[in-house]
């Protein structure tokens, strides 16, 4: 069973200072990663109509500066899109990052799916099998690229002729890869090749709305953690070979649990309880949570919990009691 580890997805800063503080308060609190998630596109109607929040900051150079202003807290991207940037330059960006941080980098890695926010900036958004084809191919020549020596890819999606990688990366064979998504096509492979398994809403509708939320209740993440299972398994591989993370986006430490789920279930047309026993939700006093992601861990094998930054610091309790056991 994995030790339990906690990260925190941060959007925006209203200032450099603000994010080198929230980087450095997660380190304190016990936080092992800071994330950002891999977004363009800023207020408008093209980011309306995905209802996406507002990601004021660019994942890369921001990632830099919270690596440059800890010593211990990892750094990361849940998850960046294989459609945004040319595989080779996403690779050299995640080696120097790797670099700079002296080897704190988790690499997340996803297929795409804000249908808004591929037509704002211009890109055309394959459908779904195509974009996790393109995935599973950028897996693979990430790892060719990290093992040191001239490339030479010929693939459908990836091409890479006659060059070498450069920087080495730090962490060696490469740093941790984590793989997000919410079908059984992208956890699978994610089950295959990834260090970090990451548990996602199936956003086939290309937005956040009900559909999402309703894809993650807890039946929905049973069925998706036994994807998970049965791939590891027919890849020769335990669940000590990688980590099952999730975002646990509607986080609230409070004495009102049931009240406060209710709330949130109303959006998203489920009740009290399912909002309760849903793997994204944690609603409850600090002891409570504890005993539930204890629980969770049991049934689902989760062991590595993101949480949004608004909820960092009354969430840090949990952290304490739970980092490492």
């Amino acid at each position: 069973m994995n030790a339990f580890r906690f990260g925190v997805q941060s959007f925006s800063a209203e200032t450099p200072k603000q994010w080198r503080d929230r980087a450095r308060e997660a380190e304190a609190l016990g936080y092992s990663a800071l994330h950002l998630a891999d977004h363009y596109i800023g207020p408008g109607p093209a980011l309306s109509a995905t209802s996406h929040p507002v990601q004021g900051l660019a994942a890369v150079p921001a990632m830099a500066v919270a690596a440059e202003a800890t010593s211990t807290l990892r750094i990361g991207s849940r998850v960046f899109c294989i459609d945004y940037r040319p595989l080779a330059v996403l690779a050299k960006e995640a080696a120097t990052l790797d670099f700079f941080s002296e080897g704190r980098l988790e690499l997340g890695l996803g297929a795409g799916w804000l249908q808004g926010e591929y037509e704002a900036i211009g890109l055309e958004m394959d459908p779904a099998p195509q974009r996790i084809a393109r995935l599973t191919e950028s897996v693979a020549a990430i790892k060719a690229l990290f093992a040191g020596g001239e490339v030479n890819i010929s693939g459908e999606h990836v091409s890479l002729h006659g060059f070498t990688q450069v920087p080495a990366t730090v962490q060696t064979p490469h740093p941790p890869i984590m793989i997000g998504g919410g079908s059984k096509q992208v956890l699978s492979l994610a089950a295959r090749q990834a260090n970090i398994v990451s548990l996602n809403f199936n956003n086939a509708s290309g937005k956040i709305g009900p559909a999402g939320v309703n894809s993650g209740t807890a039946a929905g993440t049973a069925a998706k953690v036994a994807w998970v299972r049965g791939a590891a398994e027919a890849a020769g591989r335990t669940a000590l070979d990688f980590e099952i993370e999730i975002g646990a986006y509607f986080t609230f430490v409070t004495p009102a649990a049931r009240q406060t789920a209710e709330g949130f279930g109303k959006l998203f047309g489920l009740d009290a309880d399912q909002m309760l026993q849903h793997p994204h939700s944690l609603f409850g006093t600090t002891d409570e949570i504890v005993e539930e992601l204890q629980r969770r861990r049991e049934q689902y094998g989760i062991s590595y919990i993101t949480i949004n930054d608004t909820a960092m610091q009354t969430f840090g309790p949990v952290v304490e009691r739970l980092a490492g056991t």
